[in-house]
């Protein structure tokens, strides 16, 4: 690290309430958002380790909103943890850890924002599900999390990323980009292009659904990747959800989709044989079950009834921003070669394509559990 950042991490560890002193901090490749670091203190003899993390204002411009929805989810999350009884809470929940005035962020020179959770050791994460039991543990994990927040107290929390899965207005989105098609891109992406739009009829399934008041507002994480659970370096049990700075209203199928189009396919979001695209049953299963089981105690039938097709309408919103950023010159996702977007799209499609052929029976198995 330049001594430049090193210096200033020095600055940012003396603003939050943590006694000891620091010895060293390395970058930690957490995300593709924040900047973060895992900082090294020796506390009395003893080496302790915390998270520094920079919030991204280009993605959250409201970075005190994101911080008061933190501490509220992970607040509630301990006190809930510590009224069941459970052990080792602070490997169960992310805490954070207050400056000196009792902020939960600092404000540098610099005018970014900075934050520090304690780090949560014996854990580790993975960028692909390996297994059924993994995709049964990330069922949980969610399904957890989501059953712990369903009583959250007090005022709806901010929406951080505004309409962040609304897949009529990610629709609207593509078909600007495809009008104004600045970059002469539409002709290498026929094919994709005919394939999104002639799927409009279902994309407001569940914003009807909920405008009509058969399924609720709940407290959702919104990104629920695998990579975003911690599982137990030992015994592989899910201990820790992370990334929580799109923790914000949203449906349950938000989360459910998201984790059947990241787990349950053998590939991952960008493979360019898609021969090797497809929805494997067994890892559905698993992940079902895990999240069913931890939902039961709220779950509604009428969201229950939804939780297949949420993976093919999450997978098809992922594809279509991908589409859209193809088309509009690669300008929010990292790309890191030609038609990157385009492949990632065209991986999305293949994957809605296999869910739709197995939705049946992937609800068939969800009504059984």
């Amino acid at each position: 690290m330049p001594l430049y950042r090193e210096q200033h991490l020095q600055h940012i560890s003396q603003q939050f309430r943590i006694y000891g002193q620091i010895l060293h901090a390395e970058p930690c490749k957490i995300g593709h958002i924040n900047e973060t670091y895992t900082a090294t203190y020796d506390q009395g003899g003893v080496l302790v380790r915390y998270i520094h993390q920079k919030i991204n204002q280009g993605v959250f411009r409201e970075p005190e909103k994101v911080m008061e929805n933190a501490m509220r989810v992970t607040s509630h999350l301990q006190k809930k943890l510590a009224e069941s009884g459970a052990r080792q809470r602070t490997r169960r929940a992310l805490t954070v850890v207050p400056t000196h005035d009792g902020r939960s962020f600092y404000s540098d020179g610099n005018g970014d924002v900075w934050r520090t959770f304690v780090f949560v050791e014996k854990v580790q994460s993975f960028e692909a599900v390996q297994n059924t039991t993994q995709a049964q543990e990330a069922g949980r994990a969610f399904g957890e999390f989501q059953s712990l927040l369903a009583d959250l107290p007090g005022e709806r929390l901010h929406e951080t990323i505004p309409e962040f899965h609304n897949t009529r207005k990610r629709f609207a989105a593509l078909r600007q980009a495809l009008d104004e098609d600045h970059h002469l891109r539409a002709a290498s992406a026929r094919k994709e292009i005919e394939f999104a739009l002639a799927q409009e009829s279902w994309i407001g399934t569940l914003l009807d659904a909920q405008a009509r008041g058969e399924i609720p507002e709940r407290v959702t994480h919104n990104d629920t990747k695998f990579n975003n659970v911690m599982l137990d370096w030992e015994t592989g049990r899910a201990m820790c959800v992370v990334d929580l700075d799109t923790v914000m209203p949203g449906l349950v199928h938000y989360d459910f989709g998201d984790m059947v189009r990241t787990t349950t396919s053998p590939t991952l979001e960008d493979e360019e044989d898609l021969s090797k695209v497809s929805m494997q049953m067994p890892m559905f299963e698993a992940l079902a079950r895990g999240y069913v089981e931890a939902t039961r105690g709220f779950l509604k039938p009428a969201e229950k009834s939804l939780l297949a097709f949420a993976g093919r309408l999450i997978t098809y919103t992922i594809g279509i921003r991908f589409l859209t950023d193809y088309l509009s010159g690669d300008v929010y996702f990292r790309v890191h070669r030609p038609q990157h977007n385009l492949d990632r799209c065209r991986t999305q499609f293949k994957l809605v394509q296999s869910i739709m052929d197995q939705e049946e029976a992937m609800q068939r198995y969800v009504d059984s559990i």
